[in-house]
């Protein structure tokens, strides 16, 4: 039988365990919507002791931010094995994992939301996207990439973070089809970038010798075949 008596928590086990809660409300509704009061009340602590460990709402929400943008940076972590198109397509799987969890904070962060404009803030998501162009990079075997193939890598980043807001508005697209379909728009716009410089043909010429008959990029290629044949 317990006593009801309450394990009193050290300052930093506290402090995770706030960036946890805020994590979770912010997760499920836009952080504007979110306030102290929630926060302490799902923490079961007062409203004065989450001032105690954050000055305010904009430090405890960036905070929730940096544990959010490690996590989502980690979804672009793979091991180098195996083909690149099925290496792509497990990180979709977990990139949108993210986002389904962290829809609305997720828009916020994208779209706009009380830490906006801040340095911290910009400085989060720019580290995100830094971590999945060199994650990328690493997939294809690239050190140091020439300006074609950085526009790819960045244009292909930008897309997956607004297909991703637009299917969060109604989710009237299958999230599987898109995963596919981010996949497709990679081999995509590399393919009209080999279509104009000798070096990405031969990059894609190297990608598309190691894929297998029922990988998605092969895939794609009998898609766009049976239109035109």
């Amino acid at each position: 039988m317990t006593t009801g008596v309450r394990r009193r928590m050290g300052v930093e086990e506290r402090r995770q365990q706030l960036i946890g809660v805020a994590l979770d409300l912010f997760s499920r509704r836009s952080p504007d919507e979110v306030s102290i009061d929630e926060i302490a009340s799902a923490a079961g602590i007062s409203r004065p002791l989450v001032y105690h460990y954050f000055p305010g709402k904009l430090s405890l929400y960036e905070a929730a931010l940096q544990r959010a943008a490690d996590d989502l940076a980690a979804r672009f972590v793979e091991p180098a094995r195996g083909p690149l198109g099925s290496r792509l397509l497990r990180v979709m799987g977990r990139y949108f994992d993210f986002v389904d969890e962290h829809g609305p904070g997720f828009s916020a962060l994208m779209r706009g939301g009380p830490a906006v404009g801040s340095s911290r803030t910009n400085a989060l998501v720019d580290s995100v996207r830094q971590a999945a162009y060199d994650q990328i990079l690493s997939h294809l075997g690239v050190s140091d990439p020439p300006a074609r193939l950085e526009l790819v890598v960045r244009s292909w980043i930008s897309l997956a973070e607004s297909t991703a807001l637009i299917w969060l508005d109604g989710r009237r697209i299958p999230r599987a089809e898109l995963e596919v379909q981010l996949v497709h728009d990679f081999a995509a716009l590399t393919a009209v970038s080999a279509a104009q410089d000798e070096e990405m043909a031969a990059l894609l010429r190297r990608v598309v010798a190691n894929e297998p008959a029922d990988g998605p990029f092969a895939d794609l290629i009998g898609r766009l075949t049976a239109l035109v044949g």
